[in-house]
């Protein structure tokens, strides 16, 4: 696998991570409650960045799945590690919130690599 390959399937982990992130870290500790506050716009490139990376080829289908799902729960990983920084007892059930926040991440990322794996095989006639 040569570097820019590599790049492009950290893409498909960093868009979405971010694009899921960024709303997540915004809301106040007292308003976050997974899954509600992981349930926003920013799931759809989750299943888009796995619908890229199986119809471009660049990696197989479950490895475009796990990917792209991954952002999920390293969003809410994230999050447990800098606010346990700033006060340790805040997240005594992180292993719980990831937990939630796996298949969160998953069943979009599943759907947009069915897709893109769909599209592969209809363009290839196999």
């Amino acid at each position: 696998m040569n570097l820019f390959q590599n790049g492009r399937l950290w893409l498909g982990f960093l868009i979405p991570f971010l694009a899921v992130g960024l709303p997540y870290w915004l809301l106040p500790y007292d308003r976050v409650n997974v899954p509600d506050a992981l349930l926003t716009p920013g799931l759809a490139l989750v299943a888009f960045a796995a619908l890229v990376l199986c119809a471009c080829r660049l990696t197989s289908f479950w490895k475009a799945t796990w990917i792209a799902a991954a952002a999920v729960p390293a969003v809410v990983m994230a999050r447990v590690l800098v606010e346990g920084l700033m006060a340790p007892t805040s997240h005594n059930l992180w292993p719980l919130e990831l937990i939630i926040a796996l298949p969160v991440g998953f069943v979009p990322a599943l759907a947009g690599a069915i897709v893109g794996g769909l599209f592969v095989r209809l363009n290839t006639g196999r």
